[in-house]
């Protein structure tokens, strides 16, 4: 997993909540039918933001934002500044080269 750390990588996935976030971002427009594109919520572009991932989770704002920190940490997602919103997305190469880990080195 080139200079990715395992064991952060599935301590960060050992957690119901923030696999359901690996695949909600992994298609807002799914997920997120009710947020169209442009109103702030979420955007094909740069992602989804903690707001609309509390809401759908049920979970406060700060679990989330500490959760998407956790994924952010171990590489399997990013986040982007657009104006007062920060976006997180999936980082899919790093998905892939944790695929690619569990199939050929595990």
């Amino acid at each position: 997993m080139d200079d990715m750390d395992p064991v952060e990588i599935f301590k960060a996935l050992a957690n119901e909540s923030r696999l359901h976030f690996l695949k909600w971002l992994g298609d807002p427009d799914r997920y997120f039918p009710e947020d169209p594109e442009g109103s702030g919520g979420h955007s094909r572009k740069h992602g989804l933001c903690v707001g609309l991932l509390a809401k759908k989770s049920g979970l406060s704002q700060s679990t989330v934002s500490h959760y998407l920190s956790i994924l952010q940490k171990a590489g399997l997602v990013e986040a982007s500044r657009q104006g007062q919103w920060t976006y997180y997305k999936r980082n899919e190469k790093a998905l892939k080269s944790v695929s690619r880990f569990l199939k050929e080195d595990l």
